[in-house]
């Protein structure tokens, strides 16, 4: 679960210089590095990682990032997303976990939620997976969950980018359905962006066709996390 993005980890060690050594950094816990970016300015931190994780930026991974609120308030946050990271793992095993920042990465490849080529409706197979995560969602309401939809290349980039809209909301309305309030979610479509396998193979576009969450706290989260950490 402790899987970081490298340009993160990169971007943490080379900052580490300015209050600690790069071996303490790589002993800390993921709160205990919201606290370190704070003392740095998270948000510059946030813009440094923005613009270098190109196409990310626009995404799951960008959306996280671009949450960091630091300090002592961001590792309480921190902390409480390492824990929701753990129960995701343990629901869904096959899914992809990453905690980021202050918040998580989730990625539901073809082993989770997977899509037919130009198709946007759930399989058995992935509502039967994303009612694994719901009583996880259940138990962390205080959190705001963007939905990215993704697609292969066949087609052209108009229609994909539709296409991927649409997968995006047939989870968001999966998971409404269940209980889970629509204010949480906010769902994008981002076409044939970020391909996280070559388009070459059946294979390949297979796994492009999927789902990623961006799980960040909200203002309920971030104003009671700021209230502890002044205590």
């Amino acid at each position: 679960m402790k899987k970081y993005s490298a340009i993160l980890l990169g971007s943490l060690m080379v900052l580490s210089t300015v209050f600690t050594s790069c071996e303490a950094v790589k002993n800390t816990s993921n709160s205990q590095r919201g606290v370190a970016i704070g003392a740095v300015g998270g948000a510059v931190l946030g813009g440094v990682l923005g613009n270098n994780i190109g196409k990310g930026g626009k995404g799951a991974l960008g959306a996280v990032l671009g949450g960091i609120i630091g300090g002592v308030a961001g590792g309480v946050i921190g902390n409480k997303m390492d824990k929701q990271a753990r129960e995701i793992e343990t629901a869904l095993p096959g899914a992809q976990v990453e905690r980021v920042g202050e918040g998580i990465r989730l990625v539901l490849g073809e082993n989770a939620v997977r899509f037919d080529t130009n198709k946007s409706t759930l399989t058995a197979t992935a509502k039967a997976n994303l009612d694994k995560l719901v009583p996880v969602f259940n138990q962390y309401p205080d959190t705001n969950i963007q939905i990215y939809g993704y697609t292969d290349s066949t087609g052209s980039p108009e229609y994909n980018l539709t296409l991927s809209d649409q997968r995006a909301a047939s989870v968001r309305s999966y998971l409404t359905g269940k209980g889970l309030s629509s204010t949480r979610f906010v769902t994008t479509g981002l076409g044939i962006a970020d391909p996280i396998a070559t388009n070459d193979t059946p294979e390949g576009r297979s796994q492009n066709r999927r789902v990623e969450f961006a799980i960040t706290a909200n203002e309920k989260m971030i104003q009671e996390a700021q209230k502890e950490a002044g205590k």
